[in-house]
């Protein structure tokens, strides 16, 4: 009432520090975060502010407050009845005295990151709120003194649902946990009623006026008047001077018995924390309740003496050694029961696992193991059944591991050897074709396994099943062999990986089914698109790769090369320069090396178009180089004219002794380079053979143009 916040330790030290000017009225400490809201005056009047603290972080020595916002819906001044906040920090909703209700939505440590609106309005206070999030829907609860009602915030606009008809006092409702299926509790002053977010779920008929609920641990407390009251006359606040007794009530709903009641003066609130219950009363006490924990009457040294009791108040009258000797089963469902935690739980099984598998019932052990899955160590388990005759135990602990998503590699390698020692491949094949939903394993070492193992068609299921291409393609072409296959997998992969694969793998496919990779290259290298979509989407351009870094692949298939080089040249001129550099070199080896003179002629035709093409002017010294090495005639003279090298034309003739030739090539060339004319009458003159028509024509030519000196 003065405006502090106060913290008190479970060594019972008290601190605090100012939070508001005024008052504080409420408070909501999350459960996951040490993040406390709050909502308090700094001013008279009705102006409630909310304060948002971070206890992790200090500002001065006090908690850090991260936001600061008006409660308050619009401009309305209305009181703060009451405040929840989800636990995942993307909710606040805030009730109030005239029934509206304020949800802010985003990050609520921030102001930066959230919106505020009002979310329901109505004509009746509101006592209660709750978040319910089930998978990824998420409810809030709205209860005021006459009506429920549920909002679905994951869905647009929040569409309301109203569950019934009456509602309740302030503090006379809460969420119960999993084990009560996450229901929203109403207490009446008849009856206590839960709910689900879509309809009105089961109610107990205990009676007496409803002060204050909690749930925790499975238990539902009630702290209640005997005598009965308005649920509306509550809202106001019940009487301070009023010291009437209060009884406080601890429900196990799931085994419908009281698990504790006792007497009270005044109860301020009922506090859960460090694993007890704490009653604050007006007169400024706390008195603690302790609920025994199980596991501590676990006789852990000896298996033949196991005892568990549950240790409650008197007046719940269970007597505290509740069975002797190996009654397991008993302690498994009394631990059940009262909701002993899972750790407690895993202990008692594993001692009953351990006794059983020591007087050499390993079926049953196992299956006692199994359940400790998730808390004990698998290795504990394991070494116990490595044992080639236990090999059954152990397939089935490993299993249950992977369903819980809780095996690693090695858990995995060692399963599938179990399976692979049985030659159980019934459930080799249910294990690697079940969804990832359901069991989780390391694929790749799974793969390596059965790939060991000789299970080879496994190994290429998963490695196809999670796109592990390398794998599927190393099994397929090194193990099985399976060419043609893999040939067709690499065309259905995308893009870059089928270039990469093609280049990785493309020699040896290209070895056993020299057709099939060459269409495949041909698809690749102009307008790619996996196998699946190469139907129905034509107006979408495919990639192409580059054809020159696939022609070391066809190093011992010239054909298949001729055939992949000249289809690349026809449906893309633009290929790369060394597509026609090998086309060329291609064509002039087999010219030269033909015997039959009518293919002879049509390949000298190819290679003569093909250098006609003017794909050469970049390259000509190279394509020159390739005519001469090949002896290929009329390329030499082709491309001595295309690069005006008359006097290699000429040489040419000469060495051939062509006379008539070297004449033409005076007469073609000789206005462009007039030595022509005097290199033909040194050639003539030097003839041991009569060239006297030569020589004269050659003289004539000279004389007409006056090429040379009349002396000379």
């Amino acid at each position: 009432m003065e405006g502090q916040i106060w913290f008190l330790s479970r060594s019972l030290q008290l601190s605090s520090f100012q939070a508001y000017k005024l008052r504080v009225t409420h408070l909501y400490q999350l459960k996951q975060h040490s993040i406390l809201a709050s909502v308090g005056e700094d001013e008279e009047g009705i102006n409630p502010l909310v304060k948002v603290w971070n206890l992790e972080k200090r500002d001065g020595g006090n908690p850090l407050c991260t936001r600061i916002f008006p409660a308050i819906p619009g401009n309305k001044p209305t009181v703060v009845s009451c405040l929840t906040v989800h636990e995942n920090l993307n909710f606040m909703a805030i009730g109030f005295a005239d029934g509206s209700v304020v949800l802010t939505k985003g990050d609520i440590t921030r102001d930066r990151h959230s919106k505020t609106q009002i979310l329901h309005e109505g004509n009746y206070p509101v006592t209660g709120l709750a978040f319910r999030q089930s998978g990824k829907m998420t409810h809030l609860f709205v209860v005021t003194t006459e009506n429920i009602q549920s909002y679905m915030l994951s869905v647009k606009d929040y569409p309301r649902l109203e569950l019934d008809t009456h509602g309740c006092g302030l503090r006379c409702s809460t969420l119960s946990d999993p084990s009560q299926d996450l229901q929203f509790i109403v207490a009446g002053n008849e009856c206590v009623y839960l709910y689900q977010p879509d309809e009105r779920g089961p109610c107990f008929a205990f009676e007496g006026q409803k002060l204050l609920v909690h749930w925790y641990r499975g238990y539902l407390i009630i702290v209640s008047k005997d005598r009965k009251s308005s649920p509306k006359s509550e809202f106001a606040g019940s009487d301070t001077q009023n010291s009437d007794k209060q009884i406080l009530n601890v429900y196990d709903l799931c085994n419908k018995f009281i698990a504790y009641s006792s007497v009270f003066d005044d109860v301020v609130d009922v506090l859960a924390e460090w694993g007890s219950l704490y009653v604050l009363t007006r007169d400024g006490k706390i008195h603690a309740l302790l609920e025994k924990d199980a596991q501590t009457k676990l006789e852990a040294r000896h298996l033949l003496n196991l005892t568990l009791a549950l240790i409650l108040p008197s007046s719940l009258h269970i007597p505290q050694m509740l069975f002797k000797k190996n009654l397991f089963e008993m302690a498994i469902n009394l631990a059940k029961s009262h909701h002993l935690d899972s750790d407690g739980l895993s202990e008692i099984f594993r001692q009953y696992g351990d006794h059983l598998y020591n007087k050499g019932n390993h079926d049953g052990a196992i299956q006692q193991y199994i359940r400790t899955i998730g808390k004990l160590e698998p290795s504990y388990v394991i070494r116990k059944f490595l044992d080639a005759q236990r090999i059954h135990n152990l397939t089935a602990y490993l299993q249950t591991l992977h369903l819980q998503s809780l095996a690693n590699a090695d858990h995995t390698t060692l399963l599938l050897n179990c399976y692979t020692k049985l030659k159980d491949s019934s459930k080799l094949e249910e294990f690697i074709k079940t969804s990832e939903s359901e069991v989780h394993f390391d694929v790749e070492t799974a793969i390596k396994v059965l790939r060991q193992a000789g299970y080879f068609s496994h190994a290429v299921y998963l490695a196809e099943k999670h796109a592990h291409h390398e794998w599927f393609l190393k099994i397929q072409l090194e193990d099985i062999k399976n060419y043609q296959e893999a040939l067709q997998y690499i065309g259905k992969l995308p893009f870059d990986q089928a270039e990469s694969n093609m280049k990785r793998y493309g020699k040896i496919l290209m070895h056993h089914v020299p057709n099939e990779t060459t269409e495949l290259l041909k698809i690749l290298c102009t307008a790619y698109r996996p196998a699946g979509d190469r139907e129905g989407s034509g107006m979408l351009e495919g990639k192409k790769a580059n054809s020159e870094e696939f022609i070391p692949i066809f190093a011992n298939n010239s054909r298949e090369l001729k055939a992949f080089l000249e289809h690349m040249t026809e449906v893309q001129s633009d290929s790369p320069q060394g597509v026609y550099d090998t086309l060329l070199e291609l064509r002039l080896q087999n010219w030269a090396h033909e015997q039959d003179l009518q293919i002879k002629e049509k390949l000298h035709s190819e290679a003569i178009t093909l250098l006609k093409s003017g794909r050469f002017r970049t390259v000509f010294h190279k394509a020159l180089v390739l005519c001469q090495m090949h002896n290929f005639k009329d390329g030499v003279l082709y491309l001595y004219e295309q690069g005006k090298l008359f006097q290699q034309i000429m040489h040419y003739h000469m060495q051939n002794e062509q006379y008539r030739k070297v004449i033409e090539v005076c007469e073609l060339y000789g206005d462009q380079e007039t030595c022509l004319w005097e290199q033909a009458l040194s050639y003539f003159a030097r003839k041991e053979e009569d060239c006297k028509e030569y020589i004269t024509a050659v003289l004539k030519h000279i004389e007409n143009k006056n090429l040379m000196p009349p002396l000379l």
